[in-house]
């Protein structure tokens, strides 16, 4: 298929290089210049690159991002035509989602919000896992770029659904992970060994993908950004300001983003989400690690 891929930071490019290795036809953009991939055409524009392809996939930073990128200036609205279809997996806005859906259905496109859940290395072994928006018929039509990107994805509804799902999904492993680091740190601020915790966390009701993924990261003290901080804290706040919308109350998340914003405020924003933790040491006036850090 012919694929115009905007956005090229730490899942994009990986993701973009699969596609290419897929066999399909991809020309690729950045806002960050030089960024490019093997065996794509180096757009020189949103425009450019969307300029006689079948599906246009965007993979940036937030709403105001996606937004730019289709309707701002040199966007893809230039070069939209009828019957392309546009993927957006940014983790936005869902409300934000639907108002972009609808105005580039005026123009006889369709879209489909499929932000992922997985990390760098997933992107680059190609094993996301996309929650979809949008209607069975157009996302069938997707299906050899979602493989080739991917190891599953899961429909969960009409446009919007996938970003709303994602938001529910990464405020669930931003609690988990708090309640991870939490634990950590009032356990080595009490004298127990992390190491000998540890299997029993992993034997237990506690144990989750979240904790599996980050223990040894944690352990190794290697904060290095498989997620950043700044990106799970803008998806949080993507989160309650959804839940503004519904009228839903969020205690937790709430707190959880008082810790996340005074962890900016400590520099850690371009670090993993799993830096939070440093937070909570200083506080306690310790440092969690295990034999290996």
């Amino acid at each position: 298929m012919r694929v115009a891929f905007l956005g090229l930071g730490i899942m994009g490019r990986a993701m973009a290089s699969n596609l290419v290795k897929a066999g399909h036809e991809v020309a690729v953009w950045s806002r960050t210049a030089g960024k490019g991939v093997e065996g794509a055409r180096s757009a020189t524009s949103p425009a450019d690159a969307a300029q006689g392809v079948e599906v246009v996939w965007m993979c940036v930073s937030d709403t105001n991002a996606v937004e730019s990128v289709l309707f701002g200036p040199q966007g893809i609205e230039e070069s939209l035509a009828d019957g392309m279809t546009v993927v957006d997996s940014s983790t936005i806005s869902p409300s934000a989602t639907r108002k972009f859906a609808e105005r580039v259905a005026a123009r006889g496109v369709r879209y489909v919000d499929a932000p992922m859940t997985g990390s760098k290395v997933a992107a680059e072994a190609g094993t996301l896992i996309f929650i979809v928006g949008g209607e069975e018929a157009v996302i069938e039509s997707l299906k050899p770029l979602l493989a080739a990107m991917g190891k599953v994805f899961f429909r969960i509804g009409e446009i919007g659904m996938g970003q709303s799902a994602k938001l529910v999904m990464n405020l669930q492993i931003a609690l988990i992970y708090e309640g991870f680091a939490e634990g950590l740190t009032l356990a080595t601020k009490l004298g127990v060994d992390i190491e000998k915790l540890m299997p029993v966390i992993q034997a237990s009701m506690i144990r989750s993908g979240v904790v599996d993924y980050k223990a040894p990261f944690v352990l190794k003290r290697d904060f290095t950004a498989n997620f950043p901080l700044r990106l799970m804290h803008k998806d949080i706040r993507l989160t309650l300001e959804a839940a503004k919308e519904v009228r839903v109350k969020l205690p937790a998340l709430e707190t959880v983003e008082e810790i996340y914003e005074m962890a900016t405020e400590d520099g850690h924003e371009n670090l993993d989400y799993a830096a939070t933790l440093t937070l909570l040491e200083k506080w306690a006036g310790v440092e969690v690690k295990g034999a290996s850090a």
